[in-house]
């Protein structure tokens, strides 16, 4: 009973929508109007600016640390314990208050990795910087960090069953952003500080 209500309460933490009440509250706009459309940072950032994108940021992650805090403090073994921060991802991707329509959970992800295995934090984040900075397009970066996820974990020397779950979550991310790669394909796809209406 205790696994259910932790995995249950570790979704509603993901659940939370962060950017668009960031964005509501600071710059008096909905994000779902604007944009991709999306309620993560990367929207936010391109509709209202660093300030909410970065709070954006902030809650998104923080939802993940919270989730895999909790688990750990209640003695979920670590296997269950990434399980919990997995949820808050499946929270920030399919928000029970937003009609099941949310993120594509990135920021979240980071911060269950930050949490759960800094190391691997650490090296996924240079990953993005490196490739947002060369290409200018945040939704390849996040790609690409995704698909680098489960290897990065086995240089690491995780566990079968986290290099199984990160294989999950970046399946997850990856077809998340399945709309960013046909405009990618396209040229189309937005890049890192232009501004949209």
């Amino acid at each position: 009973m205790k696994y259910i209500l932790i995995l249950t309460v570790s979704y509603l933490l993901g659940s939370i929508p962060f950017g668009l009440l960031v964005a509501r509250w600071w710059a008096k706009v909905d994000v779902r109007q604007h944009g991709s459309g999306n309620i993560g940072m990367t929207n936010v950032l391109r509709t209202t600016g660093w300030f909410c994108a970065l709070i954006t940021l902030i809650g998104d992650m923080g939802k993940g640390i919270a989730a895999v805090l909790l688990a750990r403090y209640f003695g979920f073994d670590p296997t269950l314990t990434l399980v919990a921060g997995i949820f808050a991802v499946i929270g920030h991707n399919w928000p029970i208050f937003l009609g099941f329509k949310g993120g594509k959970g990135v920021a979240t992800i980071a911060g269950v990795l930050v949490a759960y295995q800094p190391i691997a934090a650490a090296i996924l984040v240079a990953i993005w910087l490196g490739v947002l900075l060369i290409w200018k397009y945040i939704s390849l970066a996040s790609i690409v960090v995704a698909f680098c996820l489960p290897i990065v974990l086995i240089g690491l020397r995780a566990q079968a069953i986290e290099v199984v779950l990160a294989v999950f979550v970046a399946a997850l991310t990856i077809i998340r952003h399945r709309s960013n790669i046909e405009r990618l394909r396209q040229g189309t796809e937005y890049r890192f500080g232009q501004k949209v209406n």
